[in-house]
């Protein structure tokens, strides 16, 4: 029996500043800076390990003090990153966010040149890690020729897409039918299917082309507009949580946490939408890119309208 999901993604050590009133552009602002493990595909699977899922890492650190951070938070945590690959005199990845005073992102910087070090060679030594897996989550963080190897070779799983950003979603719109799963927000949507997105019809025409490539469950994030979904049979549109956002920087690893948690259980996608978009909401609510209270229980809660 299958009983943890893989991922291969970044890493990073986050640094993040926020201003402690109106964000000046050009100027020194007076704030909070904080620092913490962080990447996409570290996020996802700690959010994972807070929802229960045993979850496997693999990604890239330097052997240097962020690395070993890391690597020692990571076993905290109960995530297992003992695959991961770990290089001598190379830098461990880092992000650099500002936020505004409404504690969305103003402005990101990520030199992230290690992870170019996870190469298909690398990736062939991890085969049981990834055919086994009830999920192997990706994200695009990675280089683009493991992706596709990954995708080619490895056929036992299913496949769930973290798209990132839109400069790196591009990596995967040859073989965008490849993933049992995706979550792109509407400009990646886009970017993806080359369809513009303008109205409800639009977001659906958007998603039959996914489906039609492949995907087996398309969820467009829209930001204030909420979520739409469809997996040919089911579709809806969400809105988003009515909640205070205190940190936006961990709302898409959370939700993507979210599905693949779903998705073990054997959730319609109705469920998984709603459970996602609340796992999403409990995660701008706390000033950690990964809210310590994440659980199922705090999620289905706030998903029922329990809390607020």
């Amino acid at each position: 029996m299958k009983e943890f999901v893989t991922i291969v993604g970044g890493v990073n050590v986050d640094i993040i500043g926020f201003p402690l009133s109106n964000l000046v552009p050009q100027d020194s602002n007076p704030g909070q800076v904080k620092m913490s493990s962080g990447g996409v595909g570290r996020n996802i699977a700690e959010n994972l390990v807070k929802l229960g899922v045993p979850t496997k890492l693999i990604s890239a650190v330097g052997n240097d003090i962020y690395g070993q951070q890391i690597l020692v938070e990571a076993q905290r945590a109960g995530l297992d990153m003992q695959d991961s690959l770990i290089l001598k005199g190379h830098s461990t990845s880092t992000y650099l966010a500002v936020l505004d005073e409404k504690r969305d992102m103003h402005v990101a910087i990520s030199a992230m040149d290690i992870l170019a070090k996870l190469s298909i060679d690398f990736i062939k030594q991890k085969r049981q890690l990834i055919d086994n897996a009830k999920v192997c989550v990706i994200d695009t963080n990675i280089p683009k020729d493991v992706i596709e190897y990954i995708l080619i070779h490895y056929n036992q799983t299913d496949f769930f897409l973290d798209t990132v950003s839109t400069v790196k979603a591009i990596k995967v719109k040859d073989f965008i039918g490849k993933f049992h799963t995706i979550k792109p927000n509407k400009i990646e949507a886009e970017i993806l299917s080359g369809l513009k997105i303008n109205n409800l019809a639009d977001l659906e025409a958007c998603g039959e082309y996914f489906l039609r490539q492949g995907v087996k469950r398309v969820f467009i994030t829209l930001g204030e507009d909420g979520l739409y979904y469809t997996d040919g049979a089911n579709k809806g549109h969400l809105p988003a949580h009515k909640i205070k956002v205190v940190n936006a920087t961990g709302a898409g690893d959370a939700f993507m946490a979210a599905l693949v948690h779903c998705s073990i259980k054997g959730f319609d996608i109705d469920y998984c939408a709603r459970f996602a978009t609340s796992a999403s909401a409990l995660a701008l609510s706390h000033e950690n890119t990964i809210n310590p209270n994440m659980s199922v229980e705090n999620v289905t809660r706030l998903m029922e309208g329990l809390i607020c």
